[in-house]
This record gives structure tokens, C-alpha cells and sequence, in this order.
């Protein structure tokens, strides 16, 4: 990737649990698909803390994950993957709409990816702009989110 023009925002159509996670998206892509890394470049997934010391230090919570580096090519968006970054909502967004405390962190996430990239807003998209799929989910209000960075 040598600039990134646009934002692309995605959703993992699965419940987000402890079997369908970050990692099992990631080796799923890598395993099952065959390709070098998980195909984009951050995630955002609900972690509870099973640990009884993490859990009286920090609550459950929903943390942005690492995915492909900036500097490679997504795989998350036929077409555009050499000039996109490429963002996973882990859940299913046809079903219920993102938890707000999930929808603040993506804001944040994408709001600095902007201001490092100089991305305008209107480069904010869902991968429903670029293929006939309802991602980031039917319950995801793509123009709520871009009125609100």
C-alpha cells in the first residue's frame, strides 16, 4: 500500500464470542483461505476478562486489535484492498446495531486514521459501497457514523 485514500468498515457477520474471535477470524483467513495474514488491518472485539485478577483490574471491554501492517495490502475488499484500510467490527450488524461503547472506539479508531492519512470523511465507507453485501450489517448507520467523526 502506498497511500491509503479510503476507510473501509466491515463486519465479521458472526456473533462475537469466545469461538468466533480476532483470532479465530485470522486463522480462519490464514488456514481455511490460504492467505499470508488476516485480511484487515484492525479489528474491534468485546474482551472479557476470564481471569479473576483482570477482571477486578479491568471491567470486560472492547479493545482494537492489529491485524495486516499499514504498509501491505488488505485483503478485505476486492478492488480496493491497495488503497484501503481495511476495519472489522466483530459481531453481526444485521441483527443488532454495534454497542456504544464498540461504535466510541471505532469512531476513535477511524477518526486517527484520518487525521494520519488526511482521509476526508466522505472516504469513510462500508464495504457495501463496493460490493452487493449489507457489511458493516443492515443495523450499522454508516451516515450516523461518518456525521459523527
Amino acid at each position: 500500500m502506498i497511500k491509503p485514500e479510503y476507510i473501509i468498515l466491515h463486519h465479521s457477520l458472526t456473533k462475537d464470542s469466545g469461538t468466533v474471535s480476532w483470532q479465530a477470524i485470522r486463522n480462519y483467513h490464514i488456514n481455511t483461505l490460504g492467505w499470508d495474514d488476516i485480511g484487515y488491518h484492525f479489528g474491534i472485539e468485546f474482551v472479557c476478562n476470564n481471569n479473576h485478577k483482570a477482571r477486578a483490574l479491568r471491567k470486560n471491554h472492547y479493545e482494537i486489535f492489529v491485524g495486516r501492517m499499514l504498509d501491505t495490502s488488505g485483503a478485505h475488499c476486492k478492488g480496493m484492498n491497495h488503497n484501503s484500510i481495511g476495519i472489522c467490527f466483530v459481531g453481526n450488524f444485521d441483527l443488532y446495531k454495534p454497542e456504544h461503547e464498540m461504535w466510541i472506539l471505532g469512531l476513535r479508531l477511524v477518526r486517527s486514521l484520518m487525521k494520519v492519512f488526511n482521509i476526508p470523511c466522505k472516504n469513510v465507507k462500508g464495504h457495501r459501497d463496493f460490493a452487493k453485501k449489507t457489511c458493516p450489517g443492515l443495523s450499522f448507520n454508516m451516515g450516523k457514523f461518518r456525521d459523527q467523526l
